[in-house]
């Protein structure tokens, strides 16, 4: 759609109030013309509604305070990554959810979520719309282990089952079958130690979570008794940090069961290592040498040196009930070691096989430029590749590593940068903008209609009500549509 043609159907519907159509009135009435300010400033457009999203608007609004920001989220709540991955055992993490309510509720940043950008609307819909756009959508695919078998009902991706686990609607029909003893997860990061964790701690200890109850009760029905959590390197390699493997170590009434082979070699060279490895390393070793409660019913271990190879089938080859193992040498050291396969297998039986080899941005829409290789939008500091005023921020920008913190100084990152580029005059900030005024009128006529803050703020009281009669902080809705008819009423 030509960018007259937009802005003639926002004076045409937005603008002249006694024209609007049924629909159009519910959504002034509800108040959704907050956000479509009248504003000469720089407009800005944020795809995603996670942290790299709600990141960047925090920098963009204090940085200049003539610019408008608003975010656009697929789903009718915000949050991203924060809602739906940090475990429910986290509750200090979810804490930034405070400072990003604050961001949604500045005068001047508006969030329009059930819009999802690609099909409702396109990004040069957006870009003909704002003055900049930033990409902040993260990775919501899996990376394949390209290895046969691994469609086999019982096998997961980490994604989908912490998913699960916390509420993420298109996850909730998952039932994951925790009827086996043993569980296998492969990758050795934080979202690893997170759904091993979560498959033993104690269902005491998730009651007053966040966790979803239908999750919890699949957790206290659980059969499972032993995880292995399963890397291609060595212990010097590891990717999770000290506090993930310390919950570990501390789980109650759960041991840990390492192999010492697996940690030849490594007191010769720890006191070389730098601080934060060499306190890993102690830790695991320590593990190692104490084991924990030999009366524990349960028990954890990482296995190092292994690459899966097939996920293996029952007699009637309809699930998984095992995993065959590559048996790994390492070639080089350090950070940049590299895992030879010997030519060696075992097999470990198993019910349960869970991918956390990473996730994996997509796509979002074809005027975007997408490297399939690294799976990012390629970029120069922020900068998309050959396509001036788009911006990324995030997994998608970066790949899907680190934590919240390197999400948040990525995302400053790349709000500086598009600052810089609008006081250098690479952003052509005289050409006065119509922002959410053309979205909101383009996505009415498309009869998508948007959730705004002040809507979600119903969802959010909904979801702590029904946790407060079950004595936890909230119970997620699992329902887009039960969603959005709280949101709307």
């Amino acid at each position: 759609m030509k960018m007259m043609t937009m802005i003639n159907l926002v004076r045409g519907s937005v603008m002249k109030i006694h024209g609007l159509s049924r629909a159009s009135r519910c959504l002034a009435a509800e108040g959704g013309v907050r956000g479509l300010s009248s504003s000469s400033g720089p407009r800005v457009c944020i795809v995603g509604g996670g942290p790299a999203g709600f990141y960047t608007a925090q920098q963009l609004l204090k940085a200049r305070h003539d610019t408008a920001v608003d975010v656009y989220e697929r789903l009718p709540v915000p949050f991203g990554l924060v809602r739906f991955g940090v475990a429910p055992d986290h509750p200090e993490v979810k804490n930034v959810i405070n400072s990003f309510t604050q961001t949604a509720q500045h005068e001047r940043c508006s969030f329009h979520g059930n819009v999802n950008v690609g099909k409702d609307v396109t990004i040069d819909e957006l870009r003909q719309a704002y003055h900049a756009v930033v990409l902040s959508y993260g990775a919501e695919g899996n990376r394949s282990m390209g290895i046969p078998g691994e469609d086999l009902p019982g096998v997961f991706s980490a994604k989908d089952f912490v998913g699960w686990y916390n509420g993420l609607p298109c996850n909730k029909e998952l039932h994951p079958d925790l009827s086996c003893e043993t569980a296998v997860i492969l990758g050795q990061g934080n979202v690893a130690l997170d759904v091993a964790r979560i498959l033993l701690a104690p269902v005491e200890m998730l009651k007053e979570t966040d966790i979803s109850q239908n999750s919890l009760e699949a957790l206290a029905n659980s059969k499972v008794r032993r995880v292995l959590i399963v890397g291609r390197r060595g212990p010097l390699q590891i990717a999770c940090t000290i506090k993930e493997l310390r919950e570990m170590v501390n789980l109650p009434k759960v041991r840990a069961d390492m192999l010492p082979a697996d940690f030849k070699g490594i007191a010769e060279v720890l006191k070389d290592l730098p601080r934060p490895r060499k306190r890993l390393t102690e830790l695991m070793m320590k593990a190692v040498k104490e084991g924990g409660d030999d009366k524990a019913e349960k028990c954890w271990g990482l296995r190092f040196f292994r690459s899966p190879v097939e996920v293996l089938a029952g007699a009637d080859g309809k699930r998984a009930t095992g995993i065959r193992l590559a048996l790994n040498k390492l070639e080089g050291s350090g950070e940049s070691a590299r895992a030879e396969v010997t030519g060696q297998t075992e097999d470990v039986d198993c019910g349960l096989i869970i991918s956390s080899i990473g996730y994996k941005s997509i796509p979002i829409d074809p005027a975007v430029p997408f490297d399939p290789r690294r799976a990012i939008v390629p970029n120069e500091m922020g900068r998309v590749q050959d396509t001036a005023g788009l911006y990324c921020s995030g997994w998608v920008k970066r790949g899907p590593t680190g934590v919240i913190a390197t999400t948040m100084n990525d995302s400053f990152d790349t709000a500086r940068v598009l600052i810089q580029d609008m006081e250098d005059g690479k952003l052509d900030l005289s050409v006065n903008k119509p922002g959410a005024k053309a979205i909101t009128a383009l996505l009415q006529t498309r009869g998508v209609r948007t959730v705004l803050f002040s809507q979600w703020e119903k969802i959010n009281a909904e979801e702590e009500k029904r946790g407060r009669s079950l004595g936890k902080p909230r119970e997620k809705l699992l329902d887009v549509d039960e969603m959005l008819k709280i949101a709307w009423s």
